[in-house]
């Protein structure tokens, strides 16, 4: 495994490629979830890349970037021991300038839900997607259906950018509890994750409710928030796969999306229906 650090190095060594790229961005902190997108990638292509960036422009004045998880270390057996070809590590300064040109998230589905309360947030994701996709140039690139907003704009900006890569989408890996694989999960104590488990058992309620017949998304989010009580709740929210808001669940179509703060925690989780 080659571990490359700028990205003048990175287009040289890929200059001459001619094999398929399968490209895993994250930031780092990585586990089964980050591991499943990258055995994804490895079955699927000759080359495997991931991306360790912790990206400053998608955090908020106060929230946990400084304290973000590093697992340098950790990870980079971790990429090694699943196959990974090349490990890209870059700093903030290879990959912004000054004066820097910056994509901004759509005025609709880039400012509702997790976009509402941070509202820059998928501006600076999209950036250094846009620019990670253009250095690597893979022919496919992995992403996890827990972040199914960012999944959902990250593909509109290669569909309406026109860009040369297939955006797949993989399965949210979970805990044996339920709870969803998160790199921020370290931050709860042995207390708060229990409570953190009303966000997988509110998403099974719903998900009952549905194959019982019950498809008005209004009951069932308010069931919902019932069992998320007394979790501060960001949002919960069914819509259909565009990001609209929808007022009966459409098999095949929806996704119910669930943000909540526990202790200063942010989590969110979501099932695709």
């Amino acid at each position: 495994m080659k571990i490359i650090s700028t990205p003048l190095e990175l287009k040289n060594i890929l200059r001459e490629n001619t094999k398929t790229i399968g490209f895993v961005p994250t930031m780092g902190a990585l586990h089964e979830g980050h591991i499943s997108l990258i055995k994804k990638a490895r079955e699927e292509n000759d080359l495997v890349i991931v991306s360790i960036f912790v990206n400053p422009t998608q955090f908020l004045k106060g929230e946990d970037l400084d304290k973000y998880p590093k697992k340098d270390e950790a990870d980079k057996v971790i990429c090694e021991l699943c196959g990974v070809d090349i490990l890209f590590f870059p700093k903030a300064d290879d990959i912004y300038g000054r004066d820097e040109v910056s994509i901004v998230a759509p005025n609709v589905r880039g400012f509702v839900l997790e976009g509402a309360s941070r509202p820059s947030h998928f501006n600076g994701v999209l950036t250094v997607v846009m620019k990670l996709l253009n250095m690597v140039s893979p022919t496919k690139a992995y992403f996890g259906k827990k972040d199914a907003q960012q999944l959902n704009l990250i593909s509109l900006m290669v569909k309406q950018f026109f860009m040369n890569v297939e955006v797949v989408a993989v399965d949210t890996v979970r805990e044996k509890d339920g709870l969803a694989l998160s790199s921020r999960n370290v931050y709860l104590s042995q207390e708060q994750r229990k409570e953190a488990l009303k966000i997988s058992a509110s998403l099974k309620e719903a998900s009952d409710m549905i194959s019982k017949g019950i498809l008005d998304t209004k009951q069932i989010k308010s069931k919902m928030m019932d069992i998320l009580s007394p979790l501060e709740i960001f949002y919960v929210e069914i819509l259909n796969r565009d990001f609209e808001y929808i007022y009966n669940v459409e098999i095949g179509n929806s996704i119910i999306l669930v943000e909540v703060k526990v202790g200063s925690t942010r989590l969110l989780d979501n099932i695709w229906l």
